[in-house]
């Protein structure tokens, strides 16, 4: 049985948050009961659901109109706030209905053009079927359970049967004007249904209260759970995301994603008419996943088409099949993915002669990959693009698996699935935005959980990279990442034996494989290098030196397989060219890796990858405490800031300068080996 959430005292909280207004009030109640659909992702998978209340409000002249409260573009409903439901006028939503036709341009207009909020975001698309409902509250969920039962032959039939005509049924259409008036038609037909399901698509609730609302959401997806637990002759049990992260076969990941993700970003590239255009992955796995990859008719399976027409704009209308026996190298992968961008060029090309050669081709690539052994991969030039594939592809395998259990899958036709895919609403977001600059790429940050670490992630996820994280403090690293979009925290000693490659490894099964490289891990022991233990000089070695040559050597290898060049970046130290007295067991090995910036420039250059560098100085961090800052300012008769201060701009040097440097190299498309030194300007520590 699926949990019914529903708090009377949760839900009261709510309403009294919202005011004294009865309209305040109702809305803040359809945001509470919103959040509880939301908070189940099997209900609603990325977007595919929406709800809406109808209120009354006084106008500037103080008479009552009808409006209608819709979920808008942008909104997830788990975290859905009154803001997010903008309000639109309903008269003008219930006039259109007498029309014959309306296009998606005109009913957006008439949508935007009606809002109470002019900087409201858009109203759902689905936003005249709520309005042609007559109940107060309504909610629109796409639940496993209902897309098996939605996507079955005789679906109707059964709908029919199991609900003992307390269901409407409304045949397959895009979403838009003329779904819903085909949806008031099926209601009109039936008044004393309590539900509706729109075949190969979802499933509606309705009542004059929120509770009511939710409460049928949750009981007809019970009774659709236990009927097809029944017929499939499995437990009945809520079908929900899983979301196991570790692939099935370790090894077999870390060989085969970075060959399928330089693949995909090539295809990308040659889309684009330049260079590869690098994507994120996201993997699922576990038994479930284990068990449809090994289904004999996965191929067929592929071709079928999606659980829900909504998730073709995030899937494509078929995934890419790989065998374990496609795995072994790298051509024979590569050549599959080929295969199947030309396999999709050629289905844009036929479908668009048939609605007269109008629309714009999108990125011919994959965007989930069903691979053998490995698990269901989510494909996307961002990190939450890749996710919501992976999330969308979990559910797919479930109601696949089930509906073939339960009497068969059987989704729209491929005519219809070009229709969604290139819907005209879809298509206009095309020529709007830009990608931030690292879109796409994967950003591994050493000494990450320190405050420079910290800031360099930082700086790289707000350019639109995905980031790991990498510091042997798991704790402070767990936290690091919580802060930063996108990031993935691993733990690990740097100075371990194997351990650079296992955390590069943890990197690709996680994101797919690395672009850039910023190996900034370090410590600083303090003494006489004559006087100080060789083991405490060679401890630093370990950290200062030898680790950034484990995850040089660790990124390469993947940065060779991806086959779609790359970066590395060090950071090095003033301690490398200006020696400071004290500092000898952290400045040798500094030196070393400044060094190292230079042999491995040209040792990588012929395969594209840039290596870099930033000499830093006076940065407030692990190697640079308040207690050090105070001990130096003291010794040398002025203040903490004065000494922070002390170089030629008289400007005390941040993290988020430092941080920006490494930016600033990774767009540096034609420099390598190069140091850049970030220092307030300090003469004797200048390279030239």
């Amino acid at each position: 049985m699926r949990q019914n959430r529903w708090d009377e005292a949760e839900a009261r909280a709510f309403e009294a948050a919202a005011g004294e207004d009865e309209a305040d009030r109702l809305l803040g109640l359809r945001v509470y009961s919103s959040r509880l659909i939301g908070s189940d992702p099997d209900l609603v998978m990325h977007g595919g659901g929406n709800t809406s209340v109808k209120v009354r409000r006084p106008d500037l002249y103080g008479e009552m109109r009808d409006i209608l409260h819709v979920k808008g573009s942008g909104w997830d409903l788990d975290t859905l706030e009154a803001p997010g439901l903008p309000g639109v006028r309903m008269d003008a939503l219930t006039g259109l209905r007498a029309l014959e036709r309306l296009s998606d341009e005109d009913m957006v207009n008439v949508q935007r053009a009606n809002l109470i909020d002019t900087t409201a975001p858009n109203p759902s698309v689905e936003t005249l079927l709520h309005a042609y409902l007559p109940h107060r509250y309504v909610d629109h969920t796409h639940a496993t359970a209902f897309l098996v039962l939605a996507n079955l032959p005789e679906a109707e039939a059964i709908i029919g049967e199991l609900f003992e005509g307390r269901m409407a049924v409304v045949p397959y259409s895009m979403p838009g004007f003329a779904l819903a008036k085909a949806a008031a038609d099926a209601f009109e037909a039936r008044r004393d249904c309590e539900g509706m399901v729109l075949l190969n698509h979802g499933h509606f609730t309705w009542g004059q209260t929120a509770k009511e609302s939710y409460d049928r959401v949750i009981a007809h997806t019970d009774l659709v759970e236990a009927f097809l637990a029944d017929r499939a002759k499995r437990p009945n049990r809520a079908t929900t995301v899983a979301r196991v992260r570790e692939p099935l076969d370790g090894a077999l990941a870390e060989q085969v994603l970075p060959v399928l993700r330089g693949a995909v970003a090539r295809v990308r590239g040659d889309h684009h008419g330049g260079a590869a255009r690098p994507v994120v992955t996201d993997l699922r796995a576990g038994e479930e996943v284990a068990s449809f990859l090994a289904t004999a008719d996965l191929d067929a399976l592929a071709l079928r088409g999606p659980g829900s027409p909504d998730h073709v704009i995030r899937t494509k209308g078929r995934a890419l099949v790989l065998r374990r026996e496609e795995l072994g190298g790298p051509e024979r992968l590569t050549a599959k993915v080929a295969a199947f961008a030309e396999a999709y060029r050629g289905y844009f090309e036929g479908q668009n002669a048939r609605v007269g050669g109008i629309k714009r081709p999108l990125e011919p690539h994959p965007c989930l990959a069903w691979i053998e052994g490995v698990g269901l991969v989510g494909l996307g030039k961002t990190a939450s693009a890749a996710a919501a594939a992976a999330d969308i592809g979990e559910q797919t395998a479930e109601v696949m698996r089930l509906g073939e259990a339960a009497g068969g899958f059987r989704p729209i036709g491929t005519e219809d699935i070009f229709d969604m895919e290139y819907w005209s609403l879809e298509q206009a977001k095309l020529a709007k935005g830009k990608d931030a600059p690292f879109t796409g790429q994967v950003v591994v940050v050493t000494g990450g959980a320190g405050a420079l670490g910290r800031a360099i992630a930082a700086a790289f996820a707000a350019e639109g990279a995905a980031v790991a994280l990498i510091d042997r403090d798991a704790a402070a690293c767990a936290e690091a990442a919580k802060g930063i979009k996108c990031a993935f925290p691993v733990t690990c000693d740097l100075a371990e034996e194997g351990a650079a490659a296992e955390a590069v490894g943890a990197v690709v099964r996680r994101f797919g494989g690395l672009d850039i490289l910023v190996s900034n891990a370090g410590f600083a022991p303090q003494g006489n290098i004559l006087t100080m233990p060789e083991t405490e000089i060679r401890a630093s070695f370990e950290v200062n030196f030898f680790a950034h040559l484990a995850m040089a050597r660790a990124a390469a290898r993947v940065m060779a397989v991806q086959g779609t060049a790359g970066q590395m970046l060090f950071n090095v130290s003033k301690q490398a060219v200006n020696p400071g007295r004290g500092f000898g067991a952290y400045g040798l090995p500094k030196s070393a890796t400044f060094f190292l910036v230079k042999q491995l420039a040209l040792e990588l250059g012929e395969e594209g990858v840039r290596v870099n560098g930033v000499n830093a100085d006076r940065i407030r961090s692990g190697l640079l405490t308040d207690e050090f800052i105070g001990s130096r300012a003291a010794a040398r008769g002025v203040t903490p800031e004065s000494y922070m201060a002390g170089n030629l701009l008289r400007a005390e040097v941040e993290a988020r300068h430092v941080a920006g440097a490494f930016v600033a190299l990774a767009k540096a498309e034609r420099t390598t080996a190069h140091v850049m030194t970030v220092d307030g300007g300090n003469i004797e520590a200048s390279l030239r």
